[in-house]
């Protein structure tokens, strides 16, 4: 158990982000203070030498000018200004024989005698002496001076490992609490990057033990993240809105089933408990059995038509035709229901505007609007159905004087099966303006509606305009 939940730790996103983290903190560290190491000793070691130039010439030039006496004089002072890391000096014959070492017991861990077997010449190079026990040396410097002796002059090399030496100690003690603070910031950067992710997860889980209303967390700082839950949220609140829509959906579905069907049902019922058997009876159960299926199927061929709309699939027979002579056929059909409720409907089409469309299914659409617009509608009420084009799309408007829509059913009137308060006083099945939308998208088109309970209300249909000679009838 101990072993698989180690395995798990180590394949987990979090493991590997933390390590990640951590030797991204460590192995820079590690780099800059390297850096920094080769920095100090680059620089230490240009400094000395950068001394051992400016005295080799000081004391080339006092001694070319006043001979042995002011040499001596000069490395007396220089002696007593640097006391803890002296200068070595030295005067070599021409032939590479020590004539005088001074200070020559500060010296004794070198091998002077060594230094004679190099050749000197005129060119700076520097010559390293190893000290005898120690892993410092003696850095040594040439110059010729006008009597052809050598003067030489070095500076050993242990106050500057001291130095190094301690830098290193420095870095060595503080590497275990910079791993330390590697791994804990490299594990608290983890946490934080993966919480989003880890709200997430919950909110799954939860939402898997049936909580619907859980959601994600956010951290509010504007990052991928943050986003990714942003979304994420949305998506669950889409979600949830489909589930309950299609929790209404069905109920719908069933109560406006369950009333033909109940009916069918009684009708066939009672035709046959009939001891009589009168085929008059007979036809006339079956000619309502016939009704109430008619109602079933126009249901069912009605929300297959809304699917396949929706869905991109159903077909167009498109057509080039004058949208006004469209029209006025739909408003033909209504008005005798109109005439009897004496609703004034007026047609508004200053010039001829056509368009390709599918004219059935257009019709069909603008039927379902109309019928709306009459049933809802009280006597002496007018309908005005106004068309024209604007910024390039046909546009037809359908303006009532009816009971108009709610403001919070304003959103809810395309969704299938929906049916407002004030809709239920009237027969319908609630799919009459999911199947306008529906058709009008399959257009390329859309619909908008304004209403104002009370007043009325306005559908406007935006459809895509063509010329006449653009058009090209669907095979």
């Amino acid at each position: 158990m101990y072993l698989k939940s180690l395995h798990k730790l180590f394949k987990s996103i979090g493991f590997r982000l933390s390590i990640g983290y951590s030797s991204f903190f460590i192995l820079g560290s590690v780099i800059l203070l390297m850096a920094a190491y080769f920095f100090l000793l680059s620089t230490i070691t240009e400094q000395d030498r950068e001394g051992v130039k400016s005295e080799l010439n000081e004391l080339a030039s006092e001694y070319d000018s006043g001979g042995m006496k002011h040499l001596n004089q000069e490395v007396e002072e220089d002696y007593q200004f640097r006391k803890k890391n002296p200068f070595f000096i030295r005067i070599e014959e021409s032939s590479n024989r020590t004539f005088k070492i001074f200070s020559s017991h500060l010296w004794e861990e070198f091998d002077v005698a060594l230094s004679e077997k190099f050749a000197l010449d005129d060119t700076e190079s520097w010559i390293s002496l190893p000290a005898n026990d120690e892993d410092y040396v003696l850095e040594l410097l040439s110059k010729r001076l006008k009597d052809g002796r050598w003067l030489q002059v070095g500076i050993s090399t242990e106050e500057r490992q001291k130095i190094m030496g301690q830098f290193r100690e420095i870095f060595a003690l503080i590497m275990f609490p910079l791993i330390l603070l590697g791994f804990s910031g490299g594990a608290i950067l983890s946490a934080r990057t993966l919480k989003p992710i880890r709200n997430i997860i919950q909110t799954v889980q939860s939402i898997g033990i049936g909580r619907m209303v859980a959601r994600v967390q956010r951290t509010d700082t504007g990052d991928e993240l943050d986003e990714l839950g942003r979304l994420f949220n949305e998506m669950l609140d889409k979600i949830s809105t489909l589930v309950i829509g299609m929790k209404e959906s069905l109920d719908n579905v069933a109560h406006d089933l369950r009333t033909p069907m109940t009916r069918l049902r009684n009708v066939a019922e009672v035709a046959l408990n009939k001891r009589d058997q009168d085929v008059n009876i007979c036809k006339q159960a079956l000619a309502e059995c016939i009704e109430e299926s008619d109602r079933i199927l126009k249901m069912l061929n009605t929300m297959m038509d809304i699917s396949e709309a929706e869905s991109g699939v159903l077909t167009l027979n498109r057509k080039f035709v004058d949208m006004s002579s469209l029209v006025d056929r739909v408003m033909d059909m209504y008005q005798y229901v109109a005439e009897e409720k004496n609703i004034v409907l007026n047609l508004i089409a200053l010039n001829e505007l056509f368009a390709s469309v599918d004219p059935d299914r257009l019709s069909q659409a603008l039927a379902n609007i109309l019928d709306n617009a009459i049933k809802y509608s009280s006597n002496g009420g007018q309908i005005d159905i106004e068309i024209y084009q604007s910024k390039g799309d046909l546009v037809i408007q359908i303006k009532d004087t009816g009971i108009g829509i709610l403001q919070r059913d304003l959103p809810r009137i395309w969704d299938r099966l929906f049916r407002s308060d004030q809709s239920r006083t009237q027969k319908g099945l609630g799919l009459g303006l999911s199947l306008v939308k529906a058709i009008i998208q399959a257009h390329k088109g859309h619909v908008e509606v304004n209403s104002t309970p009370g007043k009325g209300s306005t559908f406007t249909i935006f459809l895509p305009s063509i010329q006449r000679d653009a058009f090209k009838p669907t095979q």
